[in-house]
């Protein structure tokens, strides 16, 4: 008579169990950072509105003056830019020379309760540029890119 036994062998079954969670202790950090990653990105959109808002305001004065609002509700009512849905900021500003400030919160610890800014560079046509900056406590890997 032949012995017909099929299956896996528990040798087997514990390979492709160490095989699995080698996959997943490498796959969730990554996974966490591109997590905040999307999380922050609410936060650049939300500055990139403001951005606009203020861009606008200084056309609008001859390219003379910049806004000057120190909360949210004050972006609000001069810039007519509504952050009400905006749950990742827990406090943005315009200073009087342009710079636009965001004090980050309920993303990670990595990030929270730090400050991402957008500083104008105006050229000689009126133009406006913005440069992205950020804390020197905010992680180099997470602060935003480009212009």
């Amino acid at each position: 008579m032949k012995n017909t036994n099929s299956g896996f062998t528990l040798m087997e079954l514990l390979i492709v169990i160490a095989i699995i969670g080698i996959l997943a202790a490498v796959a969730l950090p990554y996974m966490r950072g591109h997590m905040v990653k999307a999380r922050l990105s609410e936060v650049e959109n939300a500055m990139s509105m403001v951005a606009t808002g203020v861009s606008q305001y200084y056309l609008d004065s001859s390219a003379t003056a910049w806004p000057d609002c120190p909360s949210i509700d004050e972006i609000r009512n001069s810039l007519g830019v509504s952050l009400s849905a905006v749950t990742r900021v827990s406090g943005m500003s315009v200073a009087n020379n342009g710079i636009i400030t965001a004090t980050v919160q309920s993303i990670d610890p990595l990030v929270d309760n730090r400050t991402l800014t957008l500083s104008p560079s105006v050229a000689n046509d009126s133009s406006i540029t913005w440069i992205w900056g950020a804390s020197a406590d905010f992680p180099e890997w997470l602060r935003p890119r480009g212009n």
